[in-house]
């Protein structure tokens, strides 16, 4: 059993069953029915959400045990989502098959980030959209969740190299917000935030 195994086989949803705010705002961009794809999405508060909006969505994560709560609560909320459990360090989605790529608290290691970062983003079709959110490096010194760990963290200019120049970039910040999303991320926050765009054929 892996940790998130073990964190997600609490009782309840350690994130809530509401979607992240910032996608929310930025799910206009996403055509109708659009097939998106969320790695790292845990017990499925987008990913059901997404499938609520009546888009085609695809979850991913490593953790089984967070994957069959996702399931639960799209049977809940009346919609059907797909999962797919693997490790992201070592998985290549196809390409430019997706019209949205989220990526909402999916901390990695250093080492590995840029290159699954990279493979996230080619996965989406010309005109695809990457929304991302995570915490920033400034996240240590809060106590609203997130990695312990600098090297799980990742700044503005971190997230840009790592997307540059496969995307353009529509979007870009970094800055305190408030959160609550359930008591795994809860109060006064340092995040960033990025959108963007896969060039157009």
């Amino acid at each position: 059993m892996t940790t998130w195994d073990q964190r997600f086989s609490q009782p309840g949803y350690k994130y809530g069953t509401e979607p992240n705010r910032f996608l929310v705002e930025q799910e206009s961009r996403l055509p109708p029915g659009s097939r998106v794809l969320l790695p790292g999405d845990g017990e499925g508060r987008n990913s059901v959400w997404l499938a609520e909006r009546g888009h085609q969505v695809l979850a991913v994560d490593n953790s089984q045990v967070g994957l069959d709560k996702a399931l639960a609560l799209a049977s809940t909320r009346g919609v059907t989502i797909t999962t797919l459990n693997v490790d992201l360090a070592a998985w290549t989605p196809p390409a430019a098959t997706c019209s949205g790529v989220v990526l909402i608290y999916v901390h990695l290691p250093g080492a590995i980030r840029t290159e699954a970062h990279r493979r996230l983003a080619r996965s989406l079709a010309p005109g695809g959209w990457l929304i991302l959110e995570s915490f920033h490096p400034r996240q240590l010194g809060y106590q609203s969740g997130g990695p312990r760990d600098a090297d799980m963290l990742c700044d503005l200019a971190g997230v840009r190299a790592d997307f540059s120049p496969l995307l353009e970039e529509v979007l870009a910040w970094e800055g305190e917000v408030v959160l609550d999303e359930g008591e795994g991320h809860r109060g006064p926050a340092f995040v960033t935030r990025y959108v963007g765009r896969m060039p157009a054929a």
